[in-house]
């Protein structure tokens, strides 16, 4: 959390003040090692589970150079700009780019490469001794950000390959070069005492390094003696919208089961918010997910053509791709497993709880929550064989990951970096759940992750159980109460015995229920202007998914959408002033409606050319080019809901108008637009069934 807003801090600068920092030339180079950690990691611990990730990351290190198209960028200068961006979009802490020299290389380096981008993960924060999730926790800092720093590596080299240059990541377990000198020739770090020291990550670091024969604007070595800079007034405070340099040590006062935001201030209850008839849900196939009846052909050849085709438009969400694919191997089993005897103590629920989570803000999620895994969360049957879910597991543990504020606020919602936001949230998400599940299942207990890839429960009931959100006008969105609907989720299920947490309420069905800006920005009026429905056992603001999904997959000037989840007023910058805006919405429900009038007023929604840092760029046949259709340069239109509203048509798909389960891919079963229709118009209303449930009781 920031005092200072960083909307006028281009992306590419970074969360930290190192443009305030002395400069040289030039440095003499000497032999240096990365920081390592402090603590000897136990039999109990992750480290196995880690490196596993990281192997297969360094598979993706290198690979073939697709042709190279007519849009990317002469100028090293922006080519540097939107490298270094992408790489704190990815979550590196610190980037800097030099020259490749020839006593940078060690070993095979493509003698084709000339440039090095460089960058420093910090490493994660850590429990004290006899906290939750201690044992499994120290001792594995080094493994865990390396494996963070190969992930990096990974999908930047790869980004640059697809875009028709070569290049090739390295970390600590794969290296053609030498980390830590091109380390301090790109000025990230000095040598002390034979150790690297970088500016403002006090907790330590690792590094990862792209080479490549891209052609980018350098930097200049920090000065090897001196202060850093980082206790002066501006740089403490944030001034410049940069962390502020407290923030570590203000972080530390929270336990880390806790998390970053303060969840525990929010109203909890036993049941949602918006009524859920657990005895009325009916358990769905998967294969009635419209991205699945938009790949079957159910929505048309169209969207059959480009369903697979949408979200890896972008040659950055590309570099994710094999990561995303290869993941799924690892997601793990079902089956009920022998106890092993390791990872401690795990007699208490309460406390596997906490370490639960604090394994997952180790590892980089951004919410935990946990909920009972009931039946009805779980798909009635998969999309491949037809083959019939039950439900196998006690448990669910549910994650968030941000979307990112700064990429969002350059965004029109739809253009180009849409996709990739979301494969950055749902890659990050699965690499943290594997890691999660793997770990249980070497303690002896069965675990499954869920990612986007491959799901087999429904992630929205379990955010709303697991009181990580309310359900939202969005409809399919959930919100949360520190980040908006600025979120994708990965669930993991798992047998470990863990005590569960309660819904939450922070007012959003009243402050819903006035503002109806999402429904006003989204491009195919597919978001409900009018009250909520009662939709399979759930009440819900529905949208119209049929429309929703079209749109996303077809649409020809950007790749995918989340144009309602920058639209949302809860979609606001993690500073002081953003989350005291917050907690007046929650507790004065008369401020809402001027809440709602400000986000109009101050243009919030409107694109932040600042934070534009991508390259608009579409692959077509294995080339990266300039998009045929152009880009969605949308702003505010405060004037089209009421040219949309009034005689909005919505359909809704309940589970007799999906295909029934054991329904596979090789079924065309076309949309009834029709009886959508039909459907939405006759819905029950939540006030009905509230009072059919009463009577039928009495």
């Amino acid at each position: 959390m920031r005092l200072y807003s960083n909307r006028d801090r281009p992306n590419h600068l970074g969360p930290l003040a190192l443009e305030r920092l002395a400069r040289v030339d030039d440095v003499v180079a000497q032999p240096a090692r990365q920081p390592e950690d402090g603590f000897a990691a136990s039999e109990d611990s992750l480290l196995g589970d880690v490196e596993e990730y990281a192997r297969l990351f360094t598979r993706f290190l290198d690979g073939p150079v697709a042709p190279l198209g007519d849009a990317i960028p002469d100028d090293p200068a922006r080519r540097a700009e939107n490298l270094k961006a992408s790489a704190y979009f990815l979550d590196a802490s610190m980037v800097g780019i030099c020259r490749l020299d020839p006593d940078d290389r060690a070993g095979d380096c493509d003698p084709s490469h000339t440039h090095a981008l460089v960058f420093a993960v910090q490493f994660g924060r850590e429990p004290e001794a006899g906290e939750a999730g201690a044992e499994w926790i120290r001792g594995t800092n080094a493994a865990r950000t390396d494996m963070r720093c190969a992930e990096i590596a990974a999908i930047l080299s790869g980004y640059v390959r697809w875009m028709g240059f070569p290049a090739r990541g390295h970390f600590s377990g794969d290296a053609q070069v030498d980390l830590a000198r091109l380390a301090v020739r790109a000025g990230l770090a000095r040598v002390v005492d034979g150790v690297l020291v970088a500016p403002f990550l006090r907790r330590g670091f690792r590094l990862g390094v792209v080479t490549t024969g891209y052609a980018l604007a350098a930097d200049r070595p920090l000065a090897p003696e001196g202060d850093l800079g980082e206790t002066a007034p501006e740089v403490m405070l944030g001034i410049d919208g940069t962390r502020p340099g407290w923030e570590d040590a203000e972080e530390e006062k929270r336990p880390l089961h806790m998390g970053r935001y303060p969840m525990e201030t929010i109203r909890r209850v036993d049941e949602p918010t918006t009524l859920v008839v657990r005895q009325e849900i009916q358990r769905v196939a998967k294969r009635g997910d419209f991205f699945k009846r938009a790949e079957a052909g159910d929505l048309g050849e169209k969207a059959k053509q480009e369903k697979k085709r949408f979200p890896m438009k972008h040659p950055l969400a590309l570099g994710m791709q094999p990561l995303i694919q290869n993941m799924v191997p690892l997601q793990g089993t079902r089956e009920k497993l022998a106890p092993t005897g390791k990872g401690g103590d795990l007699s208490d629920p309460g406390r596997n709880a906490e370490a639960i989570k604090a394994l997952g803000y180790y590892l980089g999620a951004d919410f935990v929550g946990i909920c009972r895994a009931e039946p009805w969360m779980y798909y009635a049957s998969d999309e491949v064989e037809g083959k019939p879910i039950e439900a196998y597991h006690d448990y669910a543990v549910v994650m968030l990951i941000d979307q990112g504020y700064e990429t969002m606020e350059g965004a029109s919602g739809d253009d180009w970096i849409s996709a990739s936001q979301s494969m950055r949230a749902y890659m990050r998400g699965a690499e943290i759940a594997g890691v999660m599940a793997a770990h249980c299942r070497r303690m002896g207990y069965s675990a499954r992750s869920h990612s986007n890839a491959h799901s087999e429960v429904i992630h929205n009931p379990a955010i709303l159980m697991a009181g990580l959100g309310e359900v939202s006008r969005i409809g399919d969105t959930l919100l949360n109460p520190f980040i908006g609907p600025r979120s994708k989720s990965i669930v993991f299920t798992t047998d470990l015995p863990m005590s569960v947490d309660r819904p939450i309420d922070f007012g959003l069905q009243d402050f819903c229920n006035q503002c109806r800006k999402c429904a006003r920005e989204c491009p195919c009026n597919a978001i409900s202007f009018g009250d909520k429905v009662m939709f399979n056992g759930y009440e819900i603001w529905k949208a119209d998914v049929e429309k929703c999904t079209k749109y996303r997959v077809t649409q020809m000037k950007g790749s995918a959408c989340g144009r309602c989840m920058k639209m949302c007023p809860w979609n606001r910058e993690d500073t002081v002033e953003g989350r005291r805006l917050a907690e007046l919405s929650i507790k004065v429900p008369e401020a809402r409606a001027a809440i709602i009038a400000m986000d109009d007023a101050l243009q919030n929604g409107k694109r932040n050319l600042i934070k534009r840092w991508w390259f608009d760029l579409e692959v077509i046949d294995g080339v990266a080019g300039a998009p045929r259709m152009g880009t969605n340069e949308r702003d505010l239109s405060p004037d089209r809901g009421d040219k949309i509203g009034a005689n909005q048509k919505l359909a809704m798909y309940p589970p007799r108008l999906q295909p029934p389960p054991g329904t596979t891919l090789d079924a065309v079963l076309p949309v009834d637009r029709s009886g959508g229709l039909a459907e939405y118009a006759a819905a029950e209303t939540p006030a009905a069934a509230r009072a059919r449930l009463k009577s039928s009781a009495g």
